[in-house]
């Protein structure tokens, strides 16, 4: 589970200093559903840059410099690829039309080496399963409708694909992981999960959007840098995997509907004098059982994060 977000200034109406607020804001919310890494992709000066870090986003600070208006992000829970080894970490770079373009997954893919070998795919360094799709794209040398409707049809499991381009629009390719998207007069703030988006214009203390859109599996949506949408559509590939996950009651009772457990998490903690309560405050901030577990034993660290996550509940 990892979780995208951006944004696109299509007015160009917002301060340097309110995006990179809101792109921060956004990037700590989605921790929810990923600590390992964190990553950013934007066009500056006729170039792509992607910047990506193995941290979770509470620790990378997001700095967008002047006269970007479209930014792509996605926070990592790792599940196939190192996330230590920066390569495996998205947004990933990839090359067609004689140009760049950055590509982020959320979801998993069980047919990647599959794909690998029927398609004759170049050997890389990546680990990662969402990889393939970067070299999919490659393999068909263009960036449009058709293939990615291609690659969409390609891909087994789980997915939602975002890709900017060259000229600062953003393509979403919509399986059947969520995705939301906020309209404000003059931007648009994207994420995951609606509670997300929800968690976040609230820290913000946005007003409410004028539209909401969730795209609905087998949507490609394009929205450019004038906010001009275009929408497209795939097949989704259905395997057995994917029948299972989706379908069966007893995957939705089991894997869904059962929470999880942190009752030894919180008696560890207890041990150290920390309460219930602070533990929780973290849980919900984002930060992963393991990495609190590790706090108890840097108290200065654990003190840092506590003070300001209580600070930010409170605001």
């Amino acid at each position: 589970m990892c979780s995208l977000f951006g944004l696109i200034d299509f007015k160009e109406c917002l301060s340097t200093h309110t995006k990179n607020k809101i792109l921060n804001t956004l990037a700590r919310e989605c921790q929810v559903r990923g600590t390992d890494a964190t990553g950013i992709a934007y066009n500056f000066k006729d170039r792509l840059r992607i910047y990506k870090r193995p941290i979770p986003a509470r620790k990378m600070k997001i700095h967008i410099p002047n006269g970007v208006n479209a930014v792509m992000g996605h926070t990592r829970m790792t599940t196939q690829g190192n996330a230590q080894f920066n390569q495996n970490n998205h947004p990933f770079l990839g090359h067609a039309d004689g140009s760049s373009f950055a590509l982020a997954h959320n979801g998993v893919l069980w047919n990647d080496k599959e794909l690998r070998a029927e398609e004759n795919l170049p050997l890389t360094s990546v680990e990662t399963d969402s990889y393939v799709a970067v070299q999919l794209l490659e393999q068909q040398k263009t960036l449009d409708f058709d293939s990615l409707q291609s690659m969409a049809e390609a891909v087994e499991d789980s997915f939602v694909f975002t890709v900017l381009d060259k000229d600062n629009s953003i393509w979403f390719v919509v399986g059947d992981n969520p995705l939301c998207v906020m309209f404000y007069d003059g931007y648009l703030i994207y994420a995951s999960t609606q509670q997300i988006l929800c968690k976040a214009i609230k820290k913000l203390r946005l007003k409410a959007p004028t539209d909401i859109l969730e795209p609905k599996e087998g949507e490609i949506l394009k929205i450019d840098r004038t906010g001009r949408m275009t929408t497209s559509a795939f097949t989704p590939k259905t395997s057995y995997e994917h029948w299972w996950r989706r379908y069966s009651p007893y995957y939705r009772d089991y894997y869904e509907d059962t929470p999880e457990n942190y009752d030894d998490l919180f008696s560890v903690a207890k041990a150290f004098g920390v309460s219930a309560d602070e533990v929780q405050a973290l849980l919900d901030y984002g930060c992963s059982a393991d990495e609190i577990e590790e706090m108890l034993y840097d108290p200065a660290l654990l003190n840092e994060m506590t003070g300001e996550n209580f600070y930010m509940r409170t605001d």
